[in-house]
């Protein structure tokens, strides 16, 4: 056999030795990812999952068990970090992450992959901005209820997170609104447009999307907006995020009064929050 020879069959079990490892880890993460699901929240879970995320009440059973692997994937893979002596112990990690996995319940994992961390202060707390203006550099703080870095960490306020947590209508949820710019971060940019199934979906969506921010900047203009909170109005980001919000929190007026905007953000999170609130009457 010659040296040519004796080369390609090496080269050849080298590569069908690669090929084979790359599947049996293939296997064994799914084995591990479908354990993981599979597995049960902890007994004294629930009851802080039904005290202190309203939405959890009203999903139908089939979405809390659903939920209820998220939940035990992201707390997995999230590391959840208190600062300025807020302490996290349960409830605060399982409040932030079923707001946060109610926004892809319809997902598969990995879900949130692009970052790891989240730090939550015990309230409102201060964030130094830098604008620039004719090469001047000037910093100015602002009172911060939450935030998302591009690429980088979540950052939240507790009291903001648990205020709107336990309130399953008033539109403002912190941990949505903050998970929302984490979904639109995955399409390669936070432009306000998340990453959608197909080209016809993304061009629908530029279409509709367009119009119901025109009409949305026109009703925050003319004081007649009531259903999407008006900082939405800074951005088409920010519209994105806050029209989330309000597509979990008042899902039936949205879908009465917006039907457009309603059908678009149900084609993105693939579930429809109005039917969970039947006989449960939303707040006018």
């Amino acid at each position: 056999m010659t040296n040519d020879a004796i080369f390609l069959i090496f080269f050849a079990s080298v590569i069908v030795a690669i090929v084979l490892g790359i599947a049996i880890r293939r296997i064994l993460t799914r084995k591990k990812l479908d354990a993981l699901y599979a597995e049960p929240l902890p007994d004294h879970w629930l009851p802080l999952l039904e005290q202190h995320v309203a939405l959890y009440r009203l999903l139908p059973e089939s979405l809390r068990t659903l939920l209820h692997g998220h939940i035990t994937y992201f707390l997995s893979t999230k590391t959840i970090a208190g600062c300025n002596g807020m302490v996290v112990d349960d409830t605060v990690r399982l409040t932030i992450a079923a707001n946060a996995c109610l926004l892809v319940l319809s997902e598969r994992e990995p879900i949130y992959p692009t970052f790891e961390t989240i730090l939550v202060y015990p309230d409102t707390y201060v964030a130094t901005r830098v604008s620039h203006q004719n090469s001047i550099n000037t910093e100015h703080q602002h009172a911060m209820a939450g935030e998302s870095w591009y690429r980088g960490p979540v950052v939240l306020s507790w009291d903001s997170v648990i205020r709107g947590s336990q309130d399953p209508n008033d539109g403002h949820n912190v941990v949505m609104h903050e998970f929302a710019h984490k979904l639109d971060e995955q399409s390669g940019a936070v432009n306000g447009m998340p990453r959608l199934r197909s080209h016809a979906e993304y061009t629908h969506w530029v279409q509709v999307l367009n119009d119901e921010y025109s009409d949305f900047l026109k009703r925050v203009k003319l004081n007649r907006n009531h259903i999407i909170d008006e900082y939405g109005s800074v951005s088409p980001p920010e519209f994105f995020a806050v029209a989330t919000e309000s597509f979990f929190e008042k899902p039936q007026r949205m879908k009465r009064e917006l039907p457009e905007l309603y059908e678009q953000l149900q084609n993105v999170y693939q579930i429809d929050p109005a039917n969970w609130f039947d006989g449960n009457r939303e707040r006018r």
